[in-house]
């Protein structure tokens, strides 16, 4: 997944519509400084997903635009 923080809107693209195939590009209006960004990525596909915000999990990537996120089964 590909983040980019300080975007105009909210919103998530899927692999292959304006980027890489398998690549999920992740656009929040959250400025990256104190995990901000982070946090409101993990809302955003939380409520994509219709999953509970703490099963969601970072696993690489915290400080980087790409990160790799742990979905549960």
């Amino acid at each position: 997944m590909k983040v980019t923080p300080n975007a105009g809107d909210n919103s998530i693209s899927l692999p292959g519509a304006t980027g890489s195939a398998g690549v999920l590009l992740v656009r929040v209006t959250a400025t990256p400084e104190n995990g901000k960004a982070n946090a409101a990525v993990l809302k955003l596909l939380s409520k994509a997903l219709g999953l509970p915000r703490t099963s969601l999990e970072i696993v690489r990537g915290g400080n980087a635009r790409t990160k790799v996120i742990s979905v549960p089964d």
